[in-house]
């Protein structure tokens, strides 16, 4: 799924799997949440919203079930480094 970039103090970027009703958000943070069974409309709306962030805590963080989900490209370059170099925690 490709993300969009946000522009919030809180969310990095985010992207939207119509057929699965999936919302992936990235977080300044670095974590990713995948939010089930998000209508199109919902999606629409927190994507055009003026504060994407404020829009994501009054409609959609406590309203859908979510799970940490795999991240972007620093996900996938840290996963190789593990591979290559053995994970350090």
């Amino acid at each position: 799924m490709q993300r969009k970039p946000l522009h919030t103090d809180r969310l990095k970027s985010a992207g939207y799997d119509p057929r699965t009703q999936r919302l992936e958000i990235e977080f300044t943070s670095g974590e990713v949440r995948a939010y089930k069974g998000v209508p199109d409309e919902v999606s629409r709306r927190f994507f055009s919203a003026p504060n994407p962030s404020a829009f994501w805590e009054d409609r959609i963080a406590e309203e859908y079930p979510a799970e940490r989900a795999a991240g972007g490209p620093d996900a996938e370059a840290r996963a190789k480094l593990d591979a290559l170099f053995g994970r350090k925690d």
